[in-house]
């Protein structure tokens, strides 16, 4: 069983390991173009083991594909970072490029692969990847409602003072400031999160969590790394494990929503087989306006793309 991460700046050496230490796989190759960046991180990550117990073994390669073939999983982290002043959209000119060099590596030497997408503009850069790919839908997504929901939970259960596993969230549309967080789907405990704060303060937290990256790039100087890589990781577990786990993914929408030919956050059913279901939720009125006017400012910038390769 092997999973290849392809990228090992922050997110990537970061994911490489979370995926280690859950020990979802025998083999993790982490690929990156500099000269032995790859390796030498590798070589640290794979002498934690003995520490933190784990028997993963871990290894680094410089730009050599070959060493990643026949991986049942690659995840794709390569590509500029943001940083302060710069919106996703910023970055499309330059990682479309490496995402699609890089997506023509991974189908050429792991045909059978699921492709799962961490670059930036991340609903553009899944498109990239899956327009390059060819290959089937349900195998090419990526990662962004999983993070975001993450942010969502962490700054409810600071609000409420309780414990984040309490509460069960769903976020909707892009992946940026047009996201959309659903409340009508949120719970503590089975209790609608509404009954237990005040609309005023749920509003500054889904408003703070539509700014979560951008918090943190201002803080860094550079995107987040640690909560990317492991909900990236999550995801891989998902697959392998075939946990049939519902999260919110950056899927090819086919009519869904009444949305077409669009990458886009939505409920799936992840397994095996990658994207084993997309979950249609009886939205309100209200509910499908933000999520169609997030569809629009995606699907902006993915005509940007299209533009780009004409």
């Amino acid at each position: 069983m092997k999973i290849s991460v392809i990228g090992a700046g922050n997110v990537g050496a970061s994911c490489a390991l979370e995926v280690a230490q859950r020990e979802i796989a025998t083999e993790v190759i982490l690929l990156d173009i500099k000269e032995n960046y790859a390796n030498g991180k590798a070589l640290d990550m794979w002498q934690t083991a003995s520490v933190d117990g784990f028997d993963t073994r871990v290894i680094g390669v410089t730009n050599d594909y070959a060493r990643t073939a026949n991986s049942e999983i690659v995840i794709i982290t390569s590509g500029k970072p943001r940083s302060p002043g710069m919106s996703r959209d910023d970055l499309i000119a330059t990682n479309a490029d490496i995402v699609r060099s890089v997506t023509e590596q991974v189908v050429k030497h792991s045909p059978k692969a699921i492709i799962i997408i961490v670059s930036n503009p991340l609903d553009v850069m899944s498109y990239c990847a899956f327009l390059t790919a060819k290959i089937d839908s349900k195998r090419v997504f990526g990662m962004a409602g999983i993070l975001d929901t993450a942010r969502y939970r962490m700054f409810l259960s600071e609000a409420l003072n309780v414990s984040h596993k309490e509460i069960q969230a769903i976020l909707m549309g892009g992946h940026g400031d047009t996201m959309v967080p659903l409340p009508r789907y949120t719970t503590v405990a089975g209790i609608p999160v509404t009954e237990l704060i005040e609309k005023d303060k749920l509003d500054a937290i889904i408003d703070r969590t539509k700014k979560g990256g951008g918090e943190i790039v201002n803080l860094l100087g550079t995107s987040a790394w640690y909560a990317p890589a492991a909900a990236a990781a999550q995801m891989a577990e998902a697959i392998i494990k075939d946990q049939k786990r519902v999260f919110p993914v950056c899927a090819w929408l086919q009519g869904e929503y009444g949305l077409k030919d669009i990458y886009l956050g939505v409920p799936v059913v992840l397994g095996k087989n990658g994207i084993e279901k997309i979950i249609e939720l009886k939205l309100n009125e209200e509910e499908t306006a933000s999520l169609h006017s997030s569809a629009k400012a995606v699907k902006e910038v993915m005509d940007v793309y299209d533009k780009m390769t004409v």
